[in-house]
């Protein structure tokens, strides 16, 4: 039984309490952490079981359109991605990228965009995918080469995308391309590419360790009309920016929901394994572990609910996210390594629970911001911060014209 206490925190509302007991009913009836021997077939079929169950309606903003409120309640986000994880790897990677690849919809498209994709994305009737990483341009996204070349009243675009998630299932890919406008980050434009779309080829299927739908795209004189631009031109790398502080909180979730069942498994199986005319959990070794895991699980789960509470509060939250992104990550890899050799030689047999977590977790240290990158942020913005209040001391501290005068 995982433990909720958590959920008595004062971060949440009762709403929020009553979705994670509602969505941990549904998934324990309806969810399995096997993958099948198709995961393609395997994401859509979550997609659509999300979608028909009434869940995907929380990863999309505005009531008109699907969602289940007018913004994306960060919270909400969290819970549902930690319970998700919890119970399948896959469910919460079909849920995430509902969200993360309307996300830039959700914040800056237009009403004519919101109707056309978001209704379809909240019913899981429309599978999303957010192509922003390039062979030469992951963490250093200003880097990117993939270009948008206007032509009348359609953007040709050429290039290449990589390490996109939902790559070759999607309906829909919302691409960032160079548009020129201005050099570095300020001559990114964002746009809205159907599936089918003339020039978009899924030039590669990349296939990784934790199975799930990933894929290398090739734009070829791709010609998209200017009415799939989201948001100004120019302001792509605002808007993928914006998109990722949403969700780089619930990846923290995610990395929570893995490492709780990973505790849960740790616990069960020090509790049940022989060990020296004992159980393993009589060793005072086991004891310690046990303890370290379990702390850092609530300090991950403290961060990612500070950050998640503090965006809901319309506060800036990008050092926040950061932080429990990077703790929550790097921390649910500590506490699944431990579980695996609490099982000894069986947590390295293929399927078993803390094999699959083992394999699970280790993309999300990567992906939406390397932890070397949040290490970064988290830096930058302390920087920043010190910077602006040694501006605003020296400001006050200048003497007046009055008081220069003899």
């Amino acid at each position: 039984m995982p433990d909720t206490r958590f959920l008595d925190w004062p971060f949440f509302e009762p709403h929020h309490r009553q979705l994670a007991r509602q969505l941990d009913a549904w998934a324990g009836e309806h969810l399995a952490p096997q993958h099948g021997s198709d995961v393609d077939a395997e994401c859509r079929a979550l997609v659509r079981l999300l979608g028909e169950a009434g869940w995907l309606r929380h990863a999309v903003a505005g009531r008109e359109h699907g969602g289940q409120a007018e913004l994306i309640d960060t919270r909400a986000l969290c819970l549902l991605r930690e319970t998700l994880a919890r119970h399948s790897g896959l469910a919460d990677f079909a849920f995430a990228m509902q969200g993360l690849g309307s996300g830039a919809i959700s914040l800056e498209g237009t009403a004519a965009q919101r109707a056309r994709y978001l209704p379809r994305v909240a019913a899981g009737q429309a599978i999303a995918a957010f192509a922003l990483s390039e062979p030469e341009a992951g963490s250093d996204v200003a880097a990117m080469a993939c270009t948008a070349r206007i032509d009348g009243d359609h953007a040709v675009l050429d290039g290449e995308k990589t390490w996109i998630s939902n790559g070759g299932i999607a309906d829909f890919y919302v691409v960032f391309a160079r548009s020129g406008e201005a050099p570095g980050s300020r001559g990114i434009s964002a746009f809205i590419v159907d599936a089918d779309t003339p020039g978009l080829h899924i030039a590669e299927r990349i296939h990784v360790m934790a199975p799930h739908p990933l894929a290398r795209l090739r734009f070829e004189q791709c010609r998209v009309p200017l009415s799939q631009r989201v948001g100004a031109a120019g302001q792509g790398f605002k808007i993928a920016m914006r998109t990722l502080d949403v969700f780089r909180t619930s990846v923290a979730a995610a990395a929570l929901g893995f490492a709780r069942r990973a505790l849960d498994e740790g616990l069960q199986r020090a509790l049940h394994r022989p060990m020296f005319q004992g159980v393993l959990a009589d060793l005072q070794l086991t004891q310690a572990k046990l303890a370290q895991m379990a702390t850092t699980v609530d300090s991950a789960a403290l961060l990612t609910y500070r950050a998640a509470w503090q965006r809901d509060q319309g506060q800036p939250v990008t050092r926040e996210a950061a932080m429990a992104k990077m703790v929550a990550t790097e921390g649910a890899q500590q506490v699944i390594d431990a579980a695996l050799q609490l099982f000894g030689g069986l947590g390295v047999v293929s399927e078993m629970s803390v094999e699959r977590l083992y394999r699970e977790i280790r993309a999300l240290r990567i992906y939406e911001g390397a932890t070397e990158v949040q290490q970064l942020i988290i830096a930058r913005e302390l920087l920043n911060e010190v910077r602006a209040g040694a501006v605003a001391t020296n400001e006050a501290a200048a003497p007046t014209d009055r008081e220069v005068l003899p």
